[in-house]
């Protein structure tokens, strides 16, 4: 039985969002204050924490920095705050996933084993079999054992869902993958927004030196997917 740890101030979501999980099989531990949430992660380190932002003691998104000083646990940020910038500085700063208000506790229910899924795989290099130790393309080399991307000399800082997507297109550059299949193959998903997809493929992009309207590794191709490609 995965263990979570809920941040949440407010009691009356915070007791409605124990109530869901307990009922889909989690074991729940809670906190209505950053530090308080954070010194639980360094005494009983939970499986994957629920943070919410609008903390009364400290702002969640330096709850989400100092915990990742500290810890690799997957964390999914349930926010209020939706717009594209916001969520791009949430992922930089170490979010494995998020959550808009307001949401249903099916859909965290569900985002909460994709992620602790995707978490697991992560760990576990026996997972995928027959993987390429290293995949070079143009001056890119993405190493899914080691988790690393180094372009033109230099390690790319990514979150783990940007490497999930660099690496899984790295391993078929070339070709174009379709959105239906980068949902079921790295967000092992059967369903998510299609902003979750273009905030992470933007911040990939910012971070690969690009931009849409002038690509060099990622291309978009209308209507199909998009692909990985060395620069011309």
């Amino acid at each position: 039985m995965a263990t979570v740890l809920l941040v949440e101030d407010d009691p009356a979501i915070r007791a409605r969002l124990i109530e869901v999980l307990t009922g889909n099989g989690y074991a729940v531990r809670s906190s209505g204050h950053g530090f308080e949430a954070l010194r639980e992660v360094t005494q009983r380190p939970p499986d994957i924490v629920v943070l919410d932002l609008g903390l009364p003691d400290i702002d969640g998104t330096d709850v989400l920095r100092m915990l990742r000083g500290i810890s690799q646990i997957p964390v999914l940020v349930a926010t209020a705050r939706d717009d594209e910038a916001e969520i791009i500085r949430l992922l930089n700063a170490g979010a494995d996933d998020y959550l808009v208000k307001p949401f249903s506790g099916g859909q965290l229910a569900a985002r909460l084993g994709a992620v602790l899924r995707r978490s697991q795989v992560a760990a576990s290099p026996s997972a995928a079999p027959g993987r390429p130790q290293e995949v070079r393309v143009g001056g890119l080399v993405v190493d899914p054992e080691a988790r690393s991307a180094i372009l033109d000399g230099r390690e790319l800082q990514l979150t783990r869902r940007e490497f999930d997507l660099l690496a899984y297109l790295a391993e078929r550059a070339g070709r174009v993958v379709s959105r239906r299949r980068i949902l079921a193959d790295v967000w092992r998903e059967s369903y998510v927004e299609d902003q979750t997809i273009d905030v992470h493929v933007s911040s990939l992009r910012r971070k690969l030196g690009e931009r849409a309207a002038q690509p060099r590794y990622l291309h978009t191709v209308r209507g199909v997917g998009m692909k990985l490609v060395a620069p011309r």
